[in-house]
């Protein structure tokens, strides 16, 4: 542990023990409605100013899936979410650690068709799409709609102590179909088709209520219902052991093609340039909890 562990009142040993070991944890309204707001006023400006990366995630669906990522001019949008919300003192007493960096957003806007429920998001770990491995890592999960068990995500417990598989392509024909396809990272199991094989687990939720994972843990989930919408919002932490860790097809070249999609270079692609192990650090991303802010 380094420094002074911080403290938060919905966190207990029972929640750090869970979040450590198997990965995810539920947190019941550990956001007022005021930080709710907050939240939902940065989820909408995504919305009203999308990313050069901003589309649709499954083409080809009756429903609509509509997502947007790190958007290099959100910083400024989202600063309210992580110096006026819980969110930052809730990642660091869940780690044990005091200092917490912003990474970045992620929205999503699902909507089933009229007589049709929109298709699952695959199973996938998080991390084999980012250049970063670290035990300070959360993804911190935020509905804006009252989901059941069915329509939340769904984790399989401890798989991120387990494999770092390759990425899903999110081929409407096969979910497994490789991001990479270099055989530096195995493929992904087809989890779908032998769910009795595996702790799966996903919580009812509320507004007001955090899930918060770690990304190398396997999910996916979360379908809209037929007429049903569904807006959430991830906000991505990193801590002080995380360090870079290059993918697959992580070339110069690549990430120049990467960053031309977007209107300007987000630090998450000048963070692949540097040297495998370094330490994670940019100063594009902010400091939002700790002793040095």
């Amino acid at each position: 542990m380094s420094g002074i562990a911080a403290q938060h009142p919905t966190v207990d040993d029972a929640l750090r023990r869970d979040f450590r070991e198997r990965g995810v944890v539920c947190l019941r309204g550990a956001i007022s409605p005021r930080e709710l707001q907050i939240l939902r006023a940065a989820f909408d400006w995504t919305l009203e100013n999308p990313g050069r990366g901003a589309g649709a995630m499954t083409p080809g669906d009756p429903g609509t899936s509509y997502g947007d990522l790190a958007n290099p001019s959100s910083f400024d949008a989202y600063r309210p979410a992580n110096a006026e919300t819980a969110i930052p003192a809730i990642v660091s007493a869940l780690w044990e650690k005091p200092d917490v960096w912003y990474m970045y957003e992620q929205v999503f806007l699902k909507t089933g068709g009229a007589d049709y429920t929109e298709r699952r998001t695959p199973w996938h770990q998080d991390l084999p799409y980012l250049p970063i491995v670290g035990d300070d890592l959360a993804v911190v999960w935020i509905t804006f709609d009252p989901l059941d068990e069915f329509e939340s995500l769904e984790f399989v417990e401890g798989s991120h102590h387990g494999t770092l598989y390759d990425g899903s392509r999110f081929d409407p024909a096969d979910d497994t179909l490789p991001l990479y396809g270099t055989g530096d990272l195995p493929r992904l199991p087809d989890i779908e088709a032998d769910r009795a094989d595996y702790p799966i687990v996903s919580f009812a939720v509320e507004p007001g209520d955090l899930v918060v994972f770690h990304p190398a843990i396997l999910h996916g989930g979360a379908p809209a219902p037929a007429g049903k919408q569904r807006h959430t919002l991830s906000l991505r932490y990193f801590g002080e052991d995380s360090r870079v860790a290059h993918r697959p097809n992580d070339t110069p070249e690549a990430l120049q093609r990467i960053a031309a999609k977007r209107t300007g270079i987000h630090p998450m692609q000048k963070a692949k340039l540097a040297g495998d192990g370094a330490a994670f650090r940019d100063p594009g991303f902010p400091l939002v909890h700790g002793a040095a802010r």
